[in-house]
Order: structure tokens, then C-alpha cells, then sequence
């Protein structure tokens, strides 16, 4: 008896044929004939294209957020895990860039396809980026007044290293210098400074 058709199944194989075909040319047609199943049977569980398409972005994504947490060391500072999970990041997406264009390629279009889908994203890693500050501020390490607001401008501050839009400015033989002095500006802002608040207070 075979077995029962799964979404995660159906998942797998979409990430698959979009490996081999990439966006534009992949169809639900194609993730059926991987499966050897008819296209039927995967709306059945993924009723559009599109609907498809985000689920299978989302799943990618979120093996990107359970590596991310990873990263983080419970005996580190709060500055030593900011720099290595922005470090991580930087890497990841480089080394993505490098050994999988076409990869990369695939998920910067479907990545784009639904606005929900880089929110979602993005608001998974500003989180973790306030996880990191907030306890720093707990240890006295870090200073601010509100650490939301704070960890969205940390994103914003180091989005040369982790956007898309600047993947090709990361085989620049200097980038890591760039990466390593922008971080320090943002680890010292931290300990420093105080972010201003949503009201405008300083």
C-alpha cells in the first residue's frame, strides 16, 4: 500500500523542481510528476500555485530562523552573540550567493512574490536581534529604552551584509573589514548610547 501523501512531502519535491527548473518554468504539473502523483492530489493539499509557493518559502525560511537561534551561546556576552549571529548571517547568505546562485536566485523571486513573506521573515530575525539586546540590557551591558526599536535599527544599520539587493557588493575583498567595523560602530552604540525613543525623546 503506498503511502499517504503528506504537505511535507509535497514541500520537499517543490524545493526540488525549483532547483531543477527554476521559478519561472516550475509548475505544479512538474512537483505532481516528482511525486507520481496527479496535480489533483497536491491541490488537495495546496488549493493554488501561489499558495504553493509561499508555504515552500516559508519552510526555508524557517530552517533559516532554527539555524539563527542556534548561533546564540548562553555563556557569551550579549555583544559576543550579536557579532557571531551577524557574522552567521553575513556568512550564510554569502556563501549561498557563491555555491547556489541558482538557489539564491529562486528564493530572492519567491521571496518576493508576497508581501507577507519578507515581514514574516524579517520580523523572525528582528526578533532574535532583540532577544540579544534584551539581555544585554539586563546585564548592564547594553543601554536602551526601547529595544524593539533598537533591534529594527541594528537590521537596518547591517542590511548591506545580509540584503539581497547587495549580494554583489559581497565579493569585495574588503567587505569583511566593512562588516567588522560597522558592527563594532553598532556594539559600541549599544553600550553607549541610547536609541531615541518612538516619542522622539532622547
Amino acid at each position: 500500500m503506498a503511502e499517504a501523501l503528506t504537505g511535507e512531502a509535497i514541500l520537499v519535491a517543490t524545493e526540488e523542481v525549483l532547483r531543477r527548473y527554476g521559478p519561472a518554468k516550475a509548475t505544479v504539473v512538474d512537483v505532481a510528476k516528482a511525486l507520481g502523483v496527479s496535480h489533483g492530489s497536491v491541490y488537495r493539499h495546496f488549493p493554488t500555485k501561489a499558495a504553493l509557493r509561499e508555504a515552500v518559502t516559508r519552510r526555508w525560511l524557517d530552517a533559516i530562523h532554527v539555524e539563527m537561534e542556534s548561533v546564540l551561546d548562553t555563556d557569551a556576552s550579549a555583544a559576543d552573540n550579536l557579532r557571531a549571529w551577524l557574522q552567521h548571517l553575513f556568512d550564510r547568505k554569502r556563501l549561498s550567493h557563491v555555491d547556489e546562485p541558482e538557489l539564491f536566485a529562486t528564493f530572492k523571486v519567491l521571496v518576493s512574490e508576497s508581501r507577507a513573506i519578507p515581514e514574516y521573515h524579517i520580523g523572525h530575525l528582528v526578533g532574535q536581534i532583540a532577544r540579544i539586546i534584551s539581555t544585554g540590557v539586563e546585564t548592564h551591558e547594553f543601554v536602551t529604552d526601547d529595544i524593539q526599536r533598537t533591534a529594527q535599527a541594528v537590521w537596518d544599520a547591517t542590511q548591506v551584509f545580509h540584503h539581497p539587493a547587495h549580494a554583489q557588493e559581497w565579493g569585495n575583498p574588503h567587505i569583511q573589514d566593512a562588516f567588522d567595523a560597522v558592527v563594532s560602530l553598532v556594539v559600541a552604540g549599544l553600550r553607549y548610547n541610547r536609541i531615541p525613543s518612538a516619542t522622539g525623546d532622547a
